[in-house]
């Protein structure tokens, strides 16, 4: 339930922005709207230094919010009733598109500040903490896989079976939807005999490995169906989903299933997605994983919180808990919408059940490796958060409480941002192509409403989303997803039922530099708005009673070529080797040379296969050979040991560093692996605080700035590579004929 005190909060915010939108339509000059504005941002500038304030924190928040919306409804009010004027149907058509783009993009900013007003964290709850001779529920974890392979879904099975809890209320159970009896009898024998094969592969893994393996009939209504189809045979009191790549850690359990035994009303605990792996822009382009949040900490580490609050957060469709005889009364697992997940949640959310989301890392997974799988994963989300809006229609739909439905309008409406973003992209050019007046004001009216309105936004968003999110990631993420996912919605829009699920794929490796194939509508914009600086610099030059606008419009072009020149950086696929990501870590160890020689070591970063130590001393030790790794598992509370292989040595200062391959040798040292790796929930939550941290506007441009030359260079050479490559295949295909 809502707490009070968050009630009050919330009564705060109403009375002020009803306070707020009586001053919204008031008449002002350019000059005093600016004064005005000013000291509003002043104000919220002052306020940022409260932001930890255990004090004043809350108010500080609240004020910040509601100044930040007053700038952001002043000016829709001022747009709407001054500047929309054109002299012809074509530029009033694209004047009223380009405020609708902005009354969409305010309307999500607005929703986004009453979500995000009093984000909740909840007590870390531990099976610890229940009265001692309490009945724990059963607990089936169901793994769906559809074409991971037999070592991948090695590791998560193993970190499964290893979870903290009584085993004899403790089932794994690997659902294949790759080797079901439709491609095992499939008429294509290719389909068919690798069916065979990876069935026989992985009923031989579970049956090694303690777990149940099932697979079903046909490939229907894809992951929600083969869920449903596993839920027939399975009979625990609790689910918990695991994607194929999510390795959870040994605490899993001790943190989520509390909350079902206290509360009898609760059907979902969700916890975060833990990616250890750079998504493919940060990978191409950014290259600061370890430095910067992730693209998905802002909706983990801050909006599920905040959807909490308002009662209002949902399955994602992994790293979950789910109580079973709440799932039953729904038929199991929603089929309507392809993200079967959030609308599993709003059907159960409609019965009057409650969600928990519990705010710390226990789920290690996978991010897309490339453009094309993070392209094929968003434009999933997309449509099937829209078929939710258009079949569920969660803004009336009956038995959500009013606080729910603003939640689920809130993260469906986020994914309609491919009409805004197109159109802020193309808007400029109509202007500096066709001289179309899309925006009518001056450049004192621009300065005094506009750049205001802008500048608050980002100090709201900076004041929500900072530690989670930096500047100008979101521009680029979104415009690298538009267009496609533009496409995609439209289509939903077209036939809400049409959608099929897309499997993301996981685990790829790169042997060498490509450039994306879903480059080409990127070259199309980079030369528009390349033409739109000629264009525009010819009017400044022919039209010097528009000089302004057009000086304003320039910039508004400059901003959409950077982002759009970056996401060319982002689109050269660089090679990648590795098949398991390692992340940094800093934990103690002893390498042991014999039975008497053991030297300390520092563990420097960590994988499935392999780690980097540093040794204070230089052995002189040589690839290939093979010793041993001895740690300390604080979550195990025993000693590991683990062999090992020298891969690789490297000279170091302070002693010598070593790449190192673990080379387990029985079932034992396997399990000791997966614990080592992902076992500790503790050093996921460290490594997330530490890239967890606010930067400037101006920091965060700069970074972009550096580091998107050298990408887009080393696009457009392995461009130039790949196009003589295909015409020297061409020419020489000519001659053998």
């Amino acid at each position: 339930m809502i707490k009070q005190p968050g009630r009050l909060l919330v009564f705060v915010i109403l009375a002020l922005l009803a306070a707020a939108g009586l001053a919204v339509v008031m008449p002002m000059d350019s000059l005093g709207q600016l004064l005005s504005a000013v000291t509003l941002l002043c104000l919220m500038w002052v306020c940022e230094s409260f932001r930890e304030s255990s004090r004043w924190g809350d108010f500080a928040r609240i004020l910040v919010l509601v100044l930040g919306c007053f700038l952001t409804l002043r000016y829709l009010s001022w747009r709407g009733i001054y500047t929309l004027s054109a002299v012809d149907w074509m530029t009033l058509i694209v004047v009223l598109l380009l405020f609708t783009a902005e009354i969409y993009s305010s309307c999500i900013h607005v929703l986004g500040c009453i979500i995000n007003a009093v984000p909740l964290k909840r007590p870390l709850l531990s099976l610890k903490d229940l009265p001692e001779g309490t009945d724990l529920p059963s607990v089936d974890v169901l793994v769906p896989s559809y074409n991971e392979d037999a070592e991948l879904l090695e590791t998560t099975l193993r970190a499964a079976l290893m979870m903290q809890y009584p085993a004899e209320k403790l089932n794994v159970h690997l659902l294949d939807d790759g080797g079901t009896d439709q491609k095992v009898n499939s008429d294509n024998a290719q389909v068919a005999a690798a069916a065979r094969q990876r069935r026989a592969e992985l009923q031989a893994l579970c049956q090694r490995l303690g777990c149940r393996y099932l697979t079903r009939p046909r490939n229907e209504k894809a992951k929600a169906g083969n869920l449903n189809h596993a839920l027939q045979f399975v009979e625990g009191d609790l689910v918990v989903v695991l994607d194929a790549d999510h390795v959870p850690t040994v605490d899993f359990l001790d943190h989520t299933v509390p909350w079902f035994v206290r509360h009898d009303d609760i059907f979902l605990v969700q916890t975060p997605h833990f990616m250890i792996n750079p998504d493919p822009v940060d990978r191409n382009l950014l290259q600061s994983f370890s430095r910067m949040p992730s693209e998905n900490d802002m909706f983990y580490q801050t909006i599920q919180r905040g959807l909490d609050f308002w009662e209002a957060s949902f399955f994602c469709g992994s790293a979950a808990v789910l109580r079973r005889k709440h799932l039953d009364e729904v038929g199991g697992l929603a089929g309507d919408s392809i993200t079967e997940d959030c609308e599993t949640a709003f059907d159960l959310h409609s019965k009057g059940y409650r969600s928990v989301y519990v705010d710390r890392p226990m789920v290690a997974g996978l991010a897309p490796e490339t453009f094309t799988g993070f392209v094929t994963q968003r434009m999933r989300w997309a449509q099937g958060m829209t078929q939710i809006l258009l079949l569920k229609k969660p803004y009336k739909a009956p038995g959500l409480k009013w606080h729910q439905r603003v939640g689920y309008m809130s993260s469906i409406l986020f994914w309609m941002f491919p009409f805004a973003r197109s159109i802020f992209l193309l808007s400029p050019l109509a202007y500096l192509y066709f001289g179309m007046q899309v925006y009518n004001a001056s450049f004192m009216e621009i300065l005094a409403f506009t750049l205001p309105h802008i500048i608050g936004t980002y100090m709201v968003s900076s004041f929500l989303f900072g530690r989670t999110r930096w500047p100008l990631i979101s521009e680029l993420y979104e415009i690298m997803q538009c267009v496609f996912s533009l496409v995609a919605i439209v289509k939903v829009f077209i036939n809400p039922r049409k959608p099929s699920f897309m499997v993301t794929p996981k685990g790829d490796t790169l042997d060498e530099e490509f450039v994306s194939p879903l480059a080409k509508p990127f070259y199309v914009l980079f030369a528009l708005l390349i033409l739109g600086f000629f264009t525009g610099a010819y009017r400044f030059w022919a039209e010097p009673l528009t000089r302004d606008l057009t000086t304003v419009v320039l910039l508004w072009n400059l901003f959409n070529f950077l982002t759009v020149f970056a996401a060319l950086g982002a689109l050269l696929e660089r090679r990648q080797k590795r098949v398991a990501p390692r992340l940094p870590i800093k934990e103690e160890g002893r390498l042991r040379l014999g039975d008497d020689q053991a030297l300390a070591c520092k563990l420097l970063d960590i994988s499935a296969n392999g780690s980097r130590l540093r040794l204070d001393t230089s052995l002189g030790l040589q690839v290939g050979q093979q010793y041993q790794l001895d740690f300390w598992s604080p979550v195990l509370e025993r000693w590991i040991h683990l062999p090992l292989v020298i891969r690789a040595v490297f000279p170091d200062p302070r002693g010598e560093e070593l790449g190192v391959e673990f080379v387990p040798e029985n079932s034992t040292q396997m399990n000791d692996l997966v614990a080592l790796s992902f076992a500790d929930s503790a050093r996921w939550l460290y490594f997330q605080n530490r890239r967890a941290r606010p930067i400037s506007f101006m920091r965060a441009l700069r970074i972009v700035l550096s580091l998107i030359w050298v990408p887009v260079r080393a696009h457009f050479r392995v461009l130039i590579v790949q196009r003589y490559q295909h015409l020297f295949k061409k020419h020489k295909k000519q001659l053998a004929a």
